[in-house]
């Protein structure tokens, strides 16, 4: 599992890239994604393109990035979902928390 952060060029976008299982062995290295970074970004992307497994420990950590991201004012999105992440998801009706695609 690795877990990378790639700001946008003008700093308004941080995106976070899982690559593996998002579980709760995750939890540390994803908090460090977007709270170590030295610029306030507007928009959040999770990219789950190389997610192969994803647990409830993982929707929290999502909802955690939501939380420090401004709850409802929150803007972000997950993408590039295989069917069995995007599954999980819309069990959990994240597509109400979240931008999905």
């Amino acid at each position: 599992m690795a877990i990378t952060s790639l700001p946008s060029p003008d700093g308004q976008e941080l995106t976070i890239v899982i690559q593996g299982r998002f579980d709760f062995g995750a939890h540390q290295e994803f908090r460090d994604a977007y709270e170590r970074v030295d610029f306030s970004p507007k928009r959040y992307v999770v990219d789950l393109k190389g997610t192969t497994y994803l647990d409830s420990s993982a929707l929290g950590m999502l909802l955690l990035l939501r939380d420090h991201a401004g709850s409802d004012r929150a803007q972000i999105s997950l993408l590039n979902c295989n069917t069995d992440v995007r599954k999980i998801l819309s069990i959990s009706n994240f597509e109400q928390l979240f931008q999905i695609s």
